[in-house]
């Protein structure tokens, strides 16, 4: 027997928590009435990056879908937390908009800015007072370890350089990339695994440093690079058939002919 519900042609944010809410209760969906914070946690990062490709691909319809996506992720984890009596989605919609308010006192109060660079500074400082944080290494310390490793990287860096702890240019940053790879060289010829990983990380982390030195983001490039590779290769293939080239069994001399060939197409 279907559930009480009066369906309409529009529906709000209302909505939404009564069907999370019928969804999750008495006579309503086995799957959702399974699930708990730890099962649909990836369903939330999906979710998030779905939306990212969204923005990339410049696509308001997908990207309209894929919020609704994400917002279902924020109610269905809302939900949860009001049926073991701890807050709900009100809760989480009051503690946002006091947050917004209270970082925010160049709109809401009196204290007066020359401009974002001003904006940001105070929000870092409102940030870390109403956590708590009263050393720099807090403040590192409560940058997500569950942020991909190339993003943390560029946000511990942006908060010790914030600090004071920063090369004074560029030319230092890459000196360090350089004495960086000469230790993993150096690791890789020991054949000592553990320290050759801790070499290629310290490397991978004087890489991001000097992507934020030029202003740039380490895990676009990466991703940018990643398309690259992924386009030369599809010609870098169809070279090979052409020619009547194994890549499996083609010496890496051949491999690097055809890769350059690629290149220039």
């Amino acid at each position: 027997m279907p559930v009480q519900f009066q369906q309409k042609e529009s529906y709000g944010i209302g909505d939404l928590l009564e069907i999370m809410s019928l969804l999750r209760g008495e006579g309503g969906c086995p799957w959702d009435q399974e699930q708990d914070h730890h099962t649909i946690r990836r369903n939330f990062l999906e979710e998030t990056y779905e939306v990212l490709e969204a923005i990339d691909q410049e696509d308001s319809e997908l990207l309209r879908e894929e919020l609704g996506d994400v917002l279902l992720q924020v109610v269905f984890h809302a939900q949860l937390e009001r049926e073991a009596g701890r807050f709900d989605f009100s809760d989480v919609c009051d503690g946002i908009c006091k947050k917004l308010i209270l970082r925010h006192p160049h709109v809401f109060g009196a204290t007066q800015v020359s401009g974002s660079g001003e904006v940001t500074q105070n929000w870092d400082q409102i940030k870390a007072a109403s956590k708590g944080q009263t050393t720099a290494a807090q403040m590192l310390e409560s940058v997500p370890r569950v942020l991909p490793a190339l993003m943390r990287s560029d946000k511990v860096q942006s908060r010790a350089a914030k600090a004071g702890f920063a090369y004074p240019d560029l030319g230092w940053a890459m000196e360090a990339l350089q004495s960086e790879l000469g230790e993993l060289q150096e690791a890789a010829a020991s054949g000592c695994g553990e320290r050759t990983g801790e070499e290629l990380g310290d490397l991978l982390f004087a890489a991001v440093n000097v992507a934020r030195m030029l202003g740039q983001d380490p895990e676009e490039c990466l991703d940018k690079s990643c398309e690259k590779f992924i386009g030369r290769f599809t010609k870098v293939e169809q070279l090979a058939r052409e020619q009547g080239t194994d890549l499996k069994s083609a010496p890496v001399e051949r491999l690097v002919a055809l890769w350059q060939e690629a290149k220039r197409m």
